[in-house]
């Protein structure tokens, strides 16, 4: 038995628990967790807003931490390794798209690191609030030397959510991207952006950030609730990375887009309100297009890349026992920009 932290309802919050891991397989890596992000996604999931929790329910799918053990079949791993697990840990492996390494996009469903179903003996998977995990080598990442193991974690969900769309569209020098929302996938959004050469103008309701985006490598910040600015905008973007992950109205963004421009959606998984304007796609030939995390071989390459480029993600380290404080904090939108866990603080 090992020592977790869990939601047993709705209206619960998260409290200790103690859970069991599986004994590993013969290709299993035994993982001592060192840090644990804390993504919107836990939030939703501890409160069961998208109607499909199991409780008890142990959130966390931005782990690292350090190999323990591995199965006989496993050579990538060895004990002492420092390595990541991000939002899922396992695949049909067969489809078209595991074949790719597009395991995000499995086509008989991926197995989450929490929440999730075990594919062998139909147990729910628990996630990264708790002392260790037992994960296939297939979905384990390893963390470049280079990078703070704790700042690393919440890469492994909103660094890849952002990484791979950019990558995937080919937004690279001479392109003009605009971010909207500098929360924890904006704020890396922008950095990648930068990064990748592009022209980057976050898009923000509040004029005060704007000291804040050019800190994290924005060019230009535009209000979008000034109408002038907006207007000033028009046909300027090639792409419009769309972080804000609640129901917001996307055509005045899409009015700033240049004909053939791409808005990607990596936030919004609600219905659109009000509606989108189909005009708008017709009439300058847009595209509106939707991106979920990314594969493994991708991930491994977003974690390689920050290494490089010495990108990480801005956290608050966090006592587990201030959890409850901390999703309070998160729904205020009270941090800057993600809550990371030390685990130490639940081992005692």
């Amino acid at each position: 038995m090992i020592r977790a932290f869990a939601a047993r309802s709705p209206q619960s919050g998260l409290a200790p628990m103690t859970i069991e891991r599986r004994v590993p397989r013969p290709d299993d890596v035994a993982i001592r967790i060192d840090y644990c992000g804390i993504c919107h996604t836990d939030v939703h999931f501890v409160h069961n807003d998208w109607g499909m929790t199991f409780y008890p329910v142990v959130p966390g799918h931005e782990i690292v931490g350090t190999v323990t053990a591995v199965g006989s079949q496993v050579g990538r791993f060895q004990p002492g390794d420092r390595v990541g697990v991000g939002c899922l840990v396992d695949s049909c492996r067969q489809c078209a798209s595991c074949d790719e390494g597009l395991e995000q996009y499995c086509e008989n469903g991926w197995v989450a690191t929490y929440n999730g179903e075990d594919r062998h003996d139909g147990s729910r998977t628990y996630g990264g609030y708790s002392e260790n995990i037992v994960v296939s080598d297939r979905f384990v990442l390893r963390l470049p030397e280079a990078l703070d193991p704790a700042a690393a974690a919440p890469l492994l969900c909103a660094g890849i959510t952002t990484y791979s769309p950019l990558k995937h569209f080919g937004v690279g020098s001479g392109h003009r991207i605009g971010v909207i929302g500098m929360g924890g996938l904006g704020h890396m959004g922008i950095k990648f952006a930068r990064a990748f050469d592009a022209e980057v103008t976050l898009f923000t309701r509040s004029a005060t950030k704007a000291a804040e985006a050019e800190r994290q490598g924005a060019h230009h910040v535009i209000v979008s609730t000034d109408t002038d600015q907006m207007n000033a905008a028009a046909n300027r973007f090639d792409f419009l990375l769309n972080t804000v992950p609640v129901p917001h109205d996307l055509n005045p963004y899409m009015n700033t887009l240049k004909r053939d421009g791409t808005m990607i959606l990596v936030g919004l998984v609600n219905p659109i309100e009000p509606p989108l304007d189909p005009g708008a796609l017709l009439f300058k030939r847009l595209k509106l297009a939707g991106s979920l995390i990314g594969g493994l071989p991708e991930t491994q390459e977003m974690l390689d890349f920050c290494a490089e480029h010495r990108i990480h993600c801005d956290i608050e380290r966090l006592d587990i026992a201030n959890i409850n404080a901390a999703y309070a904090r998160m729904q205020k939108g009270d941090v800057r920009y993600r809550f990371v866990i030390e685990m130490d603080s639940l081992r005692g």
